[in-house]
C-alpha cells in the first residue's frame, strides 16, 4: 500500500479525507495533526481516538507552537499585521508551518503522497500546494474534497453511511484553532449579509465586569502579563487569550480578496492577537520616530499580504523580517488595557523610551526646546514652496 501523510485536525473535512483515502483509494494513511496551539490535552486525546477508530495506519501530533512563534507570529506583532485592518492572519499564518512540517514528516517516513482537506474555493489549497511543491516537488498531492467538489452536507452523509460518530451539528461549521486565533466558517459566511450566531463562536461570553490588565513588551515581544514575566512569549499570549476571550473580544468577520480572485468571508475569534497587536502598536507610537512608523507600515502591509497568499518561502520575506526586527530595539514598556464585554480600550503606556517626554515640552501647552522666533522662521521656510507656487500662479491682476 502507498503511504500518504494527511493533514489531520479531527474536523469534518479531514475525517472524511482519512476514511476516503483508506476505504476508497486504498492508501496507508498516516494522519498528522500539526499543533500550532489552541488544543488542550483532552481535545488532542479525543482527536487521536477518532482518528484511530477510522482504521488508519498511524496518528501523530507535531508540536510546532514555539517554532510558529519564532518564525512567523513575532513578525506579525512587529508589523502590527491586520489584513484589511481587520484580520490577524489567524489561519493563513499557521498553514505555512503546518505545510512545512507535513512535508518534512512525509520525507522522514518515505511517503510519496501528501493530502489535505482544502476545498477548491479557498486560499488554503494554494498555500499547502505551494509549500509542498517547493519543499517536496516530486510528491503526489491528493485533495479529495477539492477534486470531488463535495459540500459539507455530502461529507456528513458519507461519514454517517460509514458509521462515523461525531457532533454533526457542530460540524456544520469549519473551525480551525491555533494560538494566533480561531477561524469559523459556516453557511452565514457564504453570504454577504448574515452574521454568525452566538452558538458558533468557540468561546462563549462569561465575563461581564470590566477588568484592567497590563502587557509588558521587551524589544517588541510580549514578555509579561499583569506583572508576571514569562520565559516564553507563547505562554504570555495564551494568558492574554485566557483573560480576554471570555469577554467576547476579538470576534469579527473578515472580508477580502482570495488568492484565486474571488471575494470571501470568514469569521474569526482572536482575542489575544488583537489585544496584543493594538497594545504593541500604541507602544510603538510612543517609542518610534515618524519615519520609522511610516516605512514600517509600508513594509508590514506587504509582508502580511505576501504571507497571506502563501509566499512565505520567498527570500524577500527574510529581508523584511530583518527590517521589522531592527525597528524593535526601543519598543519596550508596559501597556494598560481595559477589557469589557465585546471590546477593549487602550488606557496608556509607560516606557523608558517614551518620546513623549515632558523634558521637551507638553503638546498644546508649552515647549522647552525652542523659542517662538524659532517657530516663526521654521514655519516660513516650511511653507515657502507652497507660497511661491500660489504667488506665481495667482490669477489675480
Amino acid at each position: 500500500m502507498k503511504k500518504v501523510v494527511l493533514a489531520y485536525s479531527g474536523g469534518l473535512d479531514t475525517t472524511f479525507c482519512a476514511l476516503h483515502l483508506s476505504k476508497e483509494l486504498g492508501y496507508e494513511v498516516h494522519a498528522v495533526l500539526v499543533n500550532t496551539g489552541g488544543f488542550s490535552e483532552e481535545e488532542l486525546t479525543t482527536i487521536q481516538n477518532r482518528a484511530e477508530n477510522l482504521g488508519i495506519a498511524s496518528f501523530k501530533v507535531l508540536d510546532v507552537v514555539e517554532t510558529y512563534y519564532q518564525e512567523v507570529i513575532k513578525f506579525l506583532v512587529f508589523g502590527n499585521v491586520l489584513k484589511n485592518q481587520t484580520y490577524p492572519l489567524s489561519v493563513s499564518a499557521e498553514r505555512i508551518l503546518q505545510a512545512k512540517s507535513l512535508a518534512e514528516y512525509a520525507k522522514s517516513i518515505g511517503a510519496k503522497s501528501v493530502a489535505h482537506g482544502s476545498t477548491g474555493a479557498g486560499n488554503d489549497q494554494v498555500r499547502f500546494d505551494m509549500i509542498f511543491q517547493t519543499i517536496v516537488p516530486d510528491i503526489e498531492i491528493i485533495t479529495p474534497i477539492r477534486d470531488l467538489k463535495l459540500s459539507r452536507q455530502e461529507e456528513i452523509e458519507y461519514l454517517k453511511k460509514h458509521g462515523v460518530s461525531m457532533n454533526f451539528e457542530k460540524a456544520a461549521y469549519s473551525i480551525n484553532k491555533g494560538i494566533w486565533g480561531t477561524s469559523v466558517g459556516g453557511k452565514e459566511t457564504l453570504t454577504s449579509s448574515d452574521y454568525l450566531p452566538e452558538s458558533a463562536w468557540p468561546v462563549q461570553v462569561t465575563e461581564t465586569e470590566a477588568k484592567e490588565i497590563t502587557l509588558t513588551f521587551e524589544a517588541g515581544e510580549l514578555k509579561g502579563v499583569n506583572g508576571k514575566i514569562y520565559e516564553k512569549s507563547t505562554d504570555a499570549i495564551l494568558e492574554v487569550q485566557e483573560l480576554a476571550a471570555p469577554f467576547g473580544i476579538g470576534r469579527d468577520i473578515h472580508v477580502g480578496d482570495t488568492i484565486i480572485g474571488i471575494k470571501g468571508r470568514v469569521g474569526f475569534e482572536a482575542a489575544a492577537p488583537l489585544v496584543i497587536i493594538k497594545g504593541h502598536q500604541l507602544l510603538e507610537k510612543h517609542t518610534l520616530t515618524k519615519w520609522q512608523m511610516f516605512w514600517k507600515n509600508q513594509q508590514a502591509e506587504f509582508y502580511g499580504n505576501h504571507l497571506h497568499e502563501g509566499h512565505y518561502l520567498d527570500p524577500v520575506m527574510r529581508n523584511l523580517e530583518a527590517f521589522l526586527q531592527s525597528t524593535q530595539e526601543y519598543v519596550s514598556g508596559t501597556v494598560k488595557v481595559l477589557l469589557q464585554p465585546y471590546r477593549f480600550t487602550l488606557l496608556g503606556i509607560t516606557s523608558d523610551h517614551d518620546l513623549m517626554s515632558a523634558k521637551f515640552g507638553s503638546y498644546g501647552e508649552m515647549n522647552k526646546g525652542y523659542t517662538a522666533e524659532d517657530v516663526k522662521g521654521f514655519t516660513r521656510i516650511l511653507g515657502n514652496q507652497t507660497a511661491i507656487f500660489h504667488k506665481v500662479n495667482s490669477k489675480d491682476d
